[in-house]
């Protein structure tokens, strides 16, 4: 368990595409339970698992990461102006009080250390993925990042039972994950940011300090998407963006603020 990406970790896995890594996870505060107290590292972020090495990935290739099973401790916790509220999970409802919202528990943090050496703050989304924050990379869907440094030196965690887009108080439901199986591939496809694949959507990510450039980052990458995907133009591709493709706010919290640009399989005809 790590807190920080750095590519000179030594690996805790090294597996094969189509080879799957599971794990367990502590939550985004260090807990297992709600009674632990945080054995936190200084200066340490997330808790992440890893890193998984992929064998054959090179710097400058796409790792396809599956997203297989994300199974959430039945408790977690949101914090807001430094207060924290406890969720249990019942069944496939997070339960707050007499509050209640729907379980969708996925990975906030998937991602590769830069390539430069040393550690490096989990904390910010970067081209190479890490703590995305995006509540639609659910089990069932698959996230392409660009490929930093051979090897890949994959980490992830930052379980979320649920959240919404923009994660305004900072944390969502942070719980502790039983069981996560992950399942990698490589690609030669050339990305300028992270995109992913839903069941019934393409997603295009973009990151930036100011909010109005991770939009136009994220409809850069998504323009590079359909011109692919649709084999338009790249000013057809725009003019049917501006039509039926969405931009939602992933998150606001985490340095840099996250943009991603939605495009659903039904959106044309």
């Amino acid at each position: 368990m790590k807190g920080f990406f750095s590519h000179e970790y030594e690996p805790a896995a090294t597996v094969d595409p189509g080879e799957p890594v599971v794990f367990q996870a502590r939550n985004a505060g260090w807990k297992w339970d709600p009674v632990d107290v945080t054995d936190r590292p200084d200066g340490a972020g997330h808790a992440l698992e890893g890193p998984f090495q992929v064998r054959g990935a090179r710097a400058g290739q796409t790792l396809l990461v599956h997203v297989d099973e994300v199974t959430p401790r039945p408790w977690g916790e949101t914090w807001a102006n430094g207060e924290g509220f406890v969720w249990r999970l019942e069944g496939e409802w997070w339960r707050l009080g007499e509050h209640r919202v729907r379980a969708a528990p996925f990975l906030g943090v998937i991602g590769m250390p830069p390539p430069e050496p040393g550690e490096h703050s989990t904390i910010p989304p970067r081209k190479w993925g890490g703590n995305i924050d995006c509540k639609l990379l659910v089990a069932g869907t698959t996230l392409y990042l660009p490929i930093p440094v051979d090897g890949a030196s994959v980490m992830a965690g930052d379980g979320h039972g649920a959240q919404g887009d923009g994660e305004v108080s900072g944390t969502a439901i942070e719980c502790p994950l039983e069981r996560a199986q992950l399942t990698f591939e490589l690609s030669d496809l050339e990305l300028r940011s992270p995109i992913a694949r839903t069941g019934d959507a393409w997603l295009a990510f973009g990151f930036d300090e100011d909010l109005d450039l991770a939009a136009e980052h994220a409809t850069a990458t998504m323009l590079d998407l359909m011109e692919r995907e649709l084999g338009v133009p790249r000013n057809e591709a725009l003019a049917l963006s501006s039509v039926g493709v969405d931009l939602a706010v992933t998150q606001i919290v985490n340095q840099v603020k996250g943009v991603h640009a939605i495009l659903r399989d039904d959106a044309f005809r």
